[in-house]
């Protein structure tokens, strides 16, 4: 629907009005976001999403077919009458996107296809301590050259992004900070391009932060307009979606829920502070809590361990979960009351942690939440898993394409 395109009238003065090509550069973006996100649609169906005619619909899907972005076809079964409408498909084999995540114990890469289709991948463990910039940037360029030259001859790149572990500037894609990757100040986004050699900006952006986008798009936050999702590995990051976008905050740093402080004098956490949520609901508390510190013990396998433990009634086990479980539901309650979501999606390896502790959350919860802001509050584990990181980042690198489809795939291959 283009409603929102009108002349105005300021102060006795007409402005002009879009142009037909921003309308038009506004509708193939719309109609391709439609057929990314929703999979293969019917000129039909888009005709009503949209809500604009039969014609248009026609003109802006003959373009991106011109573009290779998209394909029509017939739908396979129509169950009905006449003539039928015909479906608008992703050109998934033939435009891609690398998609890059870095946390503090994997290195992954993923070739992605419009339409969201994980095409290829390759995984690698990152042995924790100093974030060497060269190193890790060479290595992830080194998997996507290997991705690329698996691929046909008329298959096309046209964006890249990757999600960290850490506080991203917004803009040149630096992480500022990174405490559980050991990484401050890095020129990551730069470094990545460089060794890439796509002549494409990479897009980098924070680990929870895209990990919110991709479950509000293509996971269990699909159509929830305010949701926020905690993000474990380490440490313990968070997203927020209010009212359909994403609080980025001013310079990008924003949804640091992790450095929430819940225990003043708690214990100490890798940002210089104490009691954060981070502190105490993160790996090494519940690690420590449950007698497993040490030994060279820890990430998701770890944590695995202690959950599965608690299930078979080891004791420690479980008054470990209760304990963290007492933090993360203090820390939910908190978040709760300021942003009074719809859903809250736990992710990353609060997964785990969340289902071995669920009573405990929602019993902290009823004593600190406000009743109106929890009432109809839903708790859900992610949908996408390991993979949510990975998704938010290819949804980051399509965004480009996603405002301006006919552009971009000029410039990439012009």
């Amino acid at each position: 629907m283009i409603s929102d395109f009108h002349p105005r009238k300021d102060n006795q003065t007409m402005r002009a009005g879009p142009s037909q090509e921003d309308i038009r550069r506004h509708n193939l973006g719309a109609l391709l976001r439609h057929v990314h996100l929703g999979g293969p649609t019917s000129r039909a169906e888009l005709t009503s999403k949209m809500g604009l005619n039969r014609s248009t619909i026609m003109a802006l899907t003959s373009d991106l077919t011109a573009a290779g972005l998209v394909r029509e076809e017939l739908p396979r079964e129509t169950g009905r009458a006449g003539r039928p409408s015909l479906v608008v498909r992703p050109e998934s084999s033939r435009v891609y996107v690398f998609a890059f995540d870095v946390g503090p114990d994997r290195l992954a890469v993923a070739r992605v296809g419009l339409g969201g289709t994980i095409l290829d991948r390759r995984e690698a463990v990152r042995r924790r301590g100093p974030f060497e910039l060269e190193e890790l940037a060479g290595m992830l360029a080194g998997f996507a050259r290997q991705m690329r030259r698996k691929t046909r001859a008329d298959t096309v790149c046209v964006g890249a992004a990757a999600a960290v572990s850490g506080g991203v500037r917004k803009g040149d894609g630096v992480i500022r900070f990174g405490p559980n990757l050991q990484a401050e100040e890095i020129p990551f986004g730069e470094e990545l391009g460089r060794r890439l050699g796509l002549g494409l900006p990479v897009s980098v952006g924070n680990d929870a932060n895209l990990a919110a986008l991709a479950e509000h798009s293509r996971g269990v936050g699909v159509a929830v307009r305010d949701l926020i999702y905690l993000h474990g590995d380490v440490g313990i990051g968070g997203g927020i979606i209010a009212g359909g976008h994403l609080l980025g905050g001013h310079e990008g740093y924003g949804g640091e829920v992790g450095h929430m402080v819940v225990n003043p004098g708690g214990r100490v956490c890798g940002c210089g502070s104490r009691g954060c949520l981070e502190a105490e609901v993160g790996e090494r508390a519940l690690l420590e809590a449950a007698g497993k510190l040490g030994g060279g013990q820890h990430g998701r396998d770890a944590v695995r361990a202690v959950v599965d433990a608690a299930d078979r009634g080891d004791i420690v086990a479980q008054e470990a979960l209760k304990r963290v479980g007492d933090w993360l539901g203090l820390g939910v309650a908190n978040l709760v009351n300021i942003f009074n979501p719809e859903m809250v999606i736990f992710g990353g390896m609060l997964r785990e942690i969340y289902l071995g502790s669920a009573a405990q959350v929602r019993s902290r919860m009823a004593l600190h939440a406000m009743a109106p802001q929890r009432e109809r509050l839903r708790l859900r584990t992610s949908a996408l898993a390991d993979d949510a990181t990975l998704v938010g980042a290819a949804e980051l690198a399509f965004a480009h394409v996603l405002a301006d489809p006919l552009e971009v795939l000029a410039r990439v291959t012009g």
